[in-house]
């Protein structure tokens, strides 16, 4: 439950920065049966599909580091999906937000798709 917590204040403060910086949150936690998008924003007409990582420290990496192809993959199918269930044909980028720090202060965010 630990895990599942710290994952959620992690989501909590890439939105909260993606709010500041002009961003309008769609969903969050977005779900089907096969995939899940952590983060769904909008900003200047372009749709973000947002996966977020959270590392308490850089010792072993960081969070961009545990974005792999198969999860590329993953979120690019959940994208589609989402676009498609929501009706959306316009411009949309996969962003990995990492967070860092014990109170989740440090985010980036880069585009990989």
């Amino acid at each position: 439950m630990a895990r599942v917590s710290t994952g959620l204040t992690a989501e909590t403060a890439v939105a909260e920065f993606l709010k500041q910086s002009g961003y309008e949150i769609l969903d969050r936690n977005w779900k089907t049966k096969v995939c899940e998008i952590d983060i769904v924003a909008c900003r200047s007409r372009t749709v973000f599909f947002i996966e977020v990582k959270y590392r308490s420290s850089l010792r072993q990496g960081g969070g961009f580091e545990y974005i792999l192809a198969r999860k590329l993959k993953q979120m690019e199918f959940a994208a589609k999906i989402w676009n498609q269930r929501h009706g959306w044909d316009g411009d949309w980028r996969l962003v990995a937000a990492a967070v860092s720090g014990p109170d989740h202060q440090s985010v980036d965010l880069i585009e990989i798709f």
